[in-house]
Formats: structure tokens, C-alpha cells, sequence
């Protein structure tokens, strides 16, 4: 999942939120610093990733396209899914897209201090975008695949799999609205646990 996701599957917690984000940004153990539901937030962010990537349908995604982009596919796949939510938002949250987004993006400003470096830097270029609500256009998932490509430490062909996905659109469509629900699930109970 990428950062709409993240970011709707913490629910309304402040905290989980800025944590699900700061996921991507935060190697090892956490910063004891940070406050405690940012901390539980990153860890959300893990084990969200870690049923993504261990999801049946999210594997059997994956097979959908050849080597070598197979190889790479959880990264685009993350990207894509969040395109698949930014266009059927509606469906998954109460709050209109754009709000959303706009939100978010208050929320990090807000967080500046806490946020990694990395994550300061991807913060202006979502404001840049109109990022997350921006991954509901075609041409903002190709320049963000672009961008993942070029910070991949060898050759990839992570920015030339726009074509497969959209040929793929329909059957991807079909994963996410089965398998995000469940994820939604797994998220709440996790959360629940806390």
C-alpha cells in the first residue's frame, strides 16, 4: 500500500495517521522521542505491508505481469492500489477525496518537527502534486512510478510498467475491491488490539 492507503487505514487517530505515513521514512526501531500512537502508527504501517504482501489475491496479482517487472511488482502494485482507491474514494471513506488529501498534507505540515528528512522532501512534492488525491490521475501515477524507479539502486523497470497496468486495469480493479475490505478488517483489528 502507499500513502492514501496509509493514511485512511489508520482511521481517525491523529497519531496512527502521521505513523502510517512516517512508515516508508523510518528504518528500525522507531525514535523512543516520538509520541507513542506515531510509534504504534509506523508499526501499523509494517504489518498493513506485511498483509499486503502476503495477501492470496495481492500474490496472485503479482503474477499477472512478466519478468523482469514481476520482480517489482509489490512496488508498482502499491502504487497502482492507491490509484484504485483515489478513483472509487468514495466508496471507502465518508470524507470527499480532496478533503482528505488536503488534510493530510495540514497534518504533516503541522508534524514538521517530527517528521524524517525524507519525508520533509516527499512532503513538497504531495503538495506539488495535489498528492495523495492526485494518484486518481493516470499521469501523477506515472510520474510517481518514475520517481521510484530513479531511487532504486539498480536498473528497474519500475517507470516503464504504466502500460502493463493499465491493461491489467480491470483485473487490479477487481483484487483491490476484493481485497481491500479485508485490509480495511485486519487494520481495525489491529488497531483494536492497541
Amino acid at each position: 500500500m502507499n500513502v492514501l492507503a496509509h493514511a485512511l487505514l489508520a482511521g481517525n487517530d491523529a497519531g496512527l495517521r502521521l505513523g502510517g505515513v512516517m512508515g516508508d521514512f523510518v528504518r528500525g526501531t522507531p525514535d523512543a522521542s516520538l509520541p507513542e500512537r506515531v510509534r504504534d502508527g509506523i508499526y501499523l504501517h509494517r504489518a498493513i505491508d506485511g498483509y499486503t504482501d502476503t495477501h492470496p489475491d495481492v500474490r496472485a496479482a503479482r503474477e499477472l505481469f512478466p519478468a523482469p517487472f514481476r520482480r517489482y511488482a509489490g512496488i508498482f502494485l502499491d502504487v497502482w492500489f492507491d490509484h484504485c482507491l483515489a478513483r472509487d474514494f468514495a466508496r471507502y471513506s465518508a470524507t470527499p477525496l480532496s478533503g482528505f488529501s488536503t488534510g493530510l498534507r495540514e497534518e504533516l505540515h503541522a508534524a514538521g518537527p517530527l517528521l524524517p528528512d525524507g519525508l520533509k522532501r516527499f512532503l513538497s512534492y504531495m503538495d506539488a502534486n495535489d498528492l495523495p488525491a492526485g494518484y486518481a490521475q493516470l499521469e501523477r501515477v506515472a510520474a510517481a512510478l518514475g520517481g521510484l524507479s530513479r531511487r532504486l539502486s539498480r536498473a528497474n523497470p519500475v517507470a516503464e510498467s504504466v502500460p502493463l497496468l493499465v491493461e491489467h486495469d480491470a483485473a487490479l480493479r477487481e483484487v483491490f475491491g476484493r481485497f481491500f475490505p479485508q485490509l480495511q478488517a485486519f487494520a481495525q483489528e489491529w488497531v483494536a488490539g492497541r
